[in-house]
């Protein structure tokens, strides 16, 4: 059976864990590559592959989608992340899978407000009330800093150099 590399972000754990996991593994068998990483996964956890939207559940005998090298499984409480993104004094809010990436909320965020190519270029998220300015790949999960299933940014413009 074909295996590839997979890291797993769990909530509570630090860092990124590395293992190996079958391509055409099923349910029951990432719980128990999960559990010997020390990941906890019980009625309250919800695994996602990549930036699915929907969580890997079902029978434990049920194929999990997805699963390539490099792949990443995040695990947590959230089903769903709320995400807040100000610009200006225009607010919009989103619901997005854990996994989406930060880029994702931008391309979002640039869409609906009807931002030019050039002015989107020219603006990053930024966590509101911070200086955190989160890597266009990082998962939302990863940034909801205790508040629950939610997360707020900030449209911002990128340090413009004058001259």
């Amino acid at each position: 059976m074909a295996k590839a590399v997979v890291f797993v972000q769990a909530d509570g754990q630090p860092g990124v864990l590395e293992t190996e996991l079958a391509i055409a593994a099923t349910v029951g068998e990432l719980h128990d590559v999960l559990e010997g990483l020390g990941v906890k996964v019980d009625a309250e956890t919800f695994i996602f592959v990549d930036e699915a939207d929907e969580h890997a559940c079902g029978e434990c005998h049920e194929p999990v989608h997805g699963i390539k090298h490099g792949t990443r499984i995040h695990v947590g409480r959230c089903k769903r992340i709320k995400t807040t993104v100000n610009f200006g004094a225009r607010s919009i809010e989103r619901e997005f899978a854990p996994g989406a990436k930060v880029r994702s909320v931008k391309e979002w965020a640039v869409s609906e407000l009807h931002m030019a190519p050039k002015d989107a270029a020219e603006h990053v998220l930024q966590i509101c009330n911070s200086a955190e300015r989160p890597a266009s790949n990082t998962p939302l999960h990863v940034l909801t800093h205790g508040n629950g299933c939610q997360v707020c940014f900030d449209l911002v413009p990128e340090k413009r150099v004058e001259g």
